[in-house]
């Protein structure tokens, strides 16, 4: 295994420690989600495809991709040291063909990859730094690859995003989010740049991605897809 650093956080802004625990409260139909990224890398073919992961964090996203691809080759990317740590402590050496410690706006490794997958990292970016990525995630796929992400997204109308607003708190106290947890969950949120779904579906088109559609939704949270042809 590989390890490049482009640029490095010593601080993320999840708790390594607490991160997955976290997440699978914040985040509804949790395996459903992460499941289906792993599905669609699967529904490929192959044997042993290389697989990059942006934002790839803990390996959550990672480690639903290699249970569902078995001999899988990962690159994983995040920009946060600390978070990466963890993933390597998670997945086997044999998955890992590299690691790159950067954030998403810096170049991405050559590839070429059969899938480029992703799990709420990219909402951090701009609008512009997310058709830019997409653009470049389509160029570091080979033919017939596929982008998957599984991203929070807003409502198509400022109602709609306040009532999946709703529905996630809802979601998230009911599978046992206190109000600590819940109160830095928003104050993470608080830095979001969310988009709707449609554009960003509108922005795979743009950058090439053919088809693009949307796997599965529930609420704010929302599994994408654009293949390369």
């Amino acid at each position: 295994m590989s390890e490049i650093v482009i640029s490095y956080s010593e601080t993320p802004i999840w708790d390594p420690a607490t991160y997955d625990a976290e997440r699978r409260r914040l985040v509804p139909s949790f395996d459903l989600l992460y499941g289906s990224v792993g599905e669609l890398v699967a529904r490929l073919g192959g044997t042993r495809p290389r697989v990059l992961d942006l934002g790839a964090g803990t390996g959550l996203l990672a480690a639903a991709v290699a249970a569902a691809v078995p001999g899988v080759r990962l690159h994983l990317f995040d920009g946060a040291g600390p978070m990466l740590a963890k993933a390597r402590t998670r997945l086997s050496a044999e998955l890992l063909e590299a690691v790159t410690v950067a954030d998403l706006s810096s170049v991405l490794p050559p590839g070429p990859y059969d899938a480029v997958v992703s799990a709420l990292a990219i909402h951090h970016l701009d609008d512009p730094g997310k058709r830019d990525l997409f653009a470049r995630a389509h160029c570091v796929l080979r033919p017939g690859g596929v982008f998957v992400n599984l991203e929070q997204v807003d409502g198509p109308t400022p109602a709609l995003t306040r009532q999946y607003e709703d529905m996630h708190e809802r979601y998230a106290r009911a599978a046992g989010a206190g109000d600590a947890e819940w109160q830095g969950a928003l104050g993470r949120m608080a830095f979001d740049r969310c988009a709707p779904l449609a554009d960003q579906l509108a922005w795979l088109a743009e950058a090439g991605f053919d088809p693009v559609d949307c796997v599965v939704k529930n609420g704010r949270f929302a599994v994408y897809a654009g293949w390369r042809t």
